[in-house]
């Protein structure tokens, strides 16, 4: 049964000061995810020893990537990445609203790539959305639009997942819940299960939003030793079903902006 992940890694640097994308793959590979949608990845920042965290990880778990950068400062790169060992395509990559200037808010993005389940592609995108109320809702309304999940090739079945900022009762994930199902609502009788802070998780911000031909079978907040100091997040994965869709394959030329 397909798995699909997603985490915000925080730079691959752990509640215990170490930094490791290997410790990284390794609570990845630990639940043998299908695909698996990473946040605040750095690619040959200084910071973290110039390494492309995207790849190294990918490569430890023997998948392809798709990279966004929503942070580009020379050869310096930081954002957002969409892994997985099926066929896919990306078909979207770009920015999302945010303040521009010198004391602008850490610029956001989104990813999107079309991904084979057995003969289905499901549409994949995922995100990392601002920390500023006004801010978020922006980026959910641009998200919502005909760019990403209102364009006609978004069709079912569709996954939306990332690190959103926003909790259950903030308008910026009711407005999504209202076109999408939040998996850990999908389940009958599943208590809801925090991902932030790691040690001790008390907020859910981390989601996984689904279209109604996606049936969600499980939904776990990975808990293990290793997960709990990798990141400041904790890793969301769903175990899930893709319903029988009427209609055409969707094409997989890229989306321009």
């Amino acid at each position: 049964m397909p798995r699909i992940l997603t985490y915000n890694v925080r730079r691959c640097l752990g509640t215990d000061g170490r930094l490791s994308p290997g410790r990284i793959a390794d609570v990845i590979a630990a639940y043998e995810p299908d695909v698996v949608a990473l946040q605040e990845l750095d690619v040959r920042r200084a910071r973290t020893g110039g390494i492309d965290q995207a790849h190294a990880i990918a490569q430890a778990l023997g998948m392809q990537m798709h990279f966004h950068a929503s942070l580009r400062v020379m050869e310096e790169e930081y954002g957002n990445a969409i892994l997985t060992h099926r066929p896919s395509h990306l078909l979207k990559a770009g920015a999302l609203p945010g303040r521009t200037g010198r004391l602008a808010p850490e610029p956001r993005g989104a990813l999107w790539a079309s991904i084979d389940f057995g003969g289905t592609d499901v549409q994949v995108i995922t995100t990392h959305l601002g920390l500023r109320r006004n801010e978020r809702l922006a980026q959910v309304e641009r998200l919502l639009g005909p760019q990403w999940l209102g364009h006609p090739a978004c069709r079912e079945p569709v996954i939306l997942l990332g690190d959103f900022n926003a909790s259950p009762r903030s308008r910026a994930y009711q407005r999504l819940a209202s076109r999408l199902r939040d998996v850990q609502a999908a389940i009958p009788h599943h208590r809801a299960q925090p991902t932030f802070p790691s040690r001790m998780p008390m907020l859910r911000i981390d989601h996984v939003f689904v279209s109604r031909s996606i049936h969600v079978v499980r939904v776990e907040s990975v808990r293990s030793p290793m997960a709990r100091a990798a990141s400041d997040h904790l890793p969301l994965m769903v175990e899930f079903q893709v319903m029988p869709v009427r209609g055409h394959k969707i094409g997989v030329e890229h989306l321009h902006e």
